[in-house]
């Protein structure tokens, strides 16, 4: 076990969830894209969105994946506003 599966497990344990439903590649694949691709502190709030979403019943995949799309498209000039549609 790495340190990380430690503390998903004992976090899972102190919140009352199970640990296999815990995709840690997904999380840390858009914390890493928001952070290159929009800001770095909008990474953790990003995860957070995630799991808000996830708790309401959406699909941590599906939703991750939107969310880093998302973030891909983000317009870097225009420095922290809103991308054009």
């Amino acid at each position: 076990m790495t340190v990380m599966d430690d503390w998903v497990t004992a976090a899972c344990v102190e919140l009352g969830l199970d640990p296999g439903e815990v995709s840690v590649p997904i999380v840390l694949d858009l914390a890493r894209d928001v952070a290159h691709q929009v800001l770095r502190p909008g990474a953790p709030v990003t995860a957070y969105l995630l799991g808000v979403a996830v708790g309401r019943g959406a699909d941590p995949a599906a939703t991750a994946a939107r969310l880093s799309e998302l973030a891909g498209s983000w317009p870097i000039e225009l420095g922290g506003s809103a991308p054009a549609e």
